[in-house]
């Protein structure tokens, strides 16, 4: 793999055998992977937050790819901590191996600043808590697959304090959309290369990697952008630095399947500003994984989510 080819679905070989699962599937990068996955015979679990959107997308996948297709769902809501952990056992319960565990679910641009059921705000508590509790809970079954967990960011990591608003988790105060989505995906980011650190201190089987979709052509900014965001994004689409969902899709799938990638790095499109193009190794900003603010917002994570993470 080079920066000029990229990575490519072509590189995958039969993926028989392998089990993956994955948050927010029903449309977008979500839906793409796992027509990559099903493409190329693996299984695949989707966990999704509406039920009636996940039957018409198993019905479309073995339609495509026949009856015999290996993909179910599970219902769950990421912004719901109950949530994630009935899904997560329902997890345990039916599903023998876990090769890759892809968080891919998002919100993103909420105009108005929203709590979650568990009173957490709305893009940290999706974005990054209930994916944090649903990593926890899995990880064994991960780790006797020696899998990976794949987390799915965002170049908006950027756009924000570049760091975590400890004193004001819940932005009660100055709430913007851009800067509280940018440290959810920051925060996401905190949490992999923070669980690298421990899984490599506990001798853990275990394989954690991160990477971004670019600027791909999906509904997540018409689902929860303000009318300004959504009005921009869409200019954007039809120009040259927006790319489909499917190629937004490559980054995940390379990451949960790929051999001989680097653990602490971020994987993405090495196109103009990196929102297209060839998917491989980005710069990523050394504030991503500052070690003291890590161990932190994990200390923060786990009082939380009320969880104990297996491998500290």
């Amino acid at each position: 793999m080079t920066l000029k080819t990229g990575w490519t679905p072509t590189q995958l070989e039969s993926l028989q055998g392998k089990t993956f699962v994955i948050t927010g599937a029903t449309s977008g990068v979500g839906r793409e992977a796992v027509r990559i996955l099903l493409s190329k015979e693996a299984s695949v679990v989707m966990l999704n937050r509406n039920e009636e959107k996940s039957n018409d997308t198993v019905h479309m996948l073995k339609k495509e790819f026949g009856s015999q297709a290996e993909v179910r769902f599970i219902t769950m809501d990421l912004a719901d901590l109950a949530s994630v952990r009935k899904a997560a056992k329902e997890v345990l319960t039916i599903v023998p191996k876990v090769d890759a565990l892809i968080c891919n679910a998002a919100i993103a641009q909420v105009p108005k600043r929203v709590l979650t059921v568990d009173g957490f705000e709305s893009h940290l508590g999706t974005n990054h808590y209930g994916h944090f509790l649903l990593s926890g809970m899995l990880f064994k079954r991960i780790e006797e697959s020696s899998g990976r967990i794949v987390v799915v960011t965002s170049l908006g990591y950027k756009m924000g304090l570049r760091t975590i608003n400890f004193d004001d988790m819940n932005w009660e105060k100055g709430y913007k959309s851009n800067p509280v989505y940018s440290q959810s995906k920051l925060a996401q980011m905190m949490f992999a290369y923070e669980l690298q650190d421990r899984v490599d201190v506990a001798k853990k089987n275990v394989e954690v990697y991160v990477c971004h979709p670019g600027a791909s052509a999906t509904s997540l900014i018409k689902t929860s952008g303000n009318r300004t965001t959504r009005l921009l994004f869409g200019l954007m689409t039809k120009t040259p630095l927006v790319q489909s969902a499917e190629k937004g899709a490559y980054p995940e799938v390379m990451c949960a399947t790929q051999d001989g990638l680097e653990q602490r790095a971020l994987y993405g499109p090495t196109g103009r500003l990196n929102m297209v193009g060839p998917v491989a190794k980005n710069t990523l900003e050394a504030y991503a994984y500052e070690k003291e603010t890590m161990q932190k917002l994990w200390k923060v994570s786990e009082e939380a989510t009320g969880f104990t993470w297996p491998p500290s």
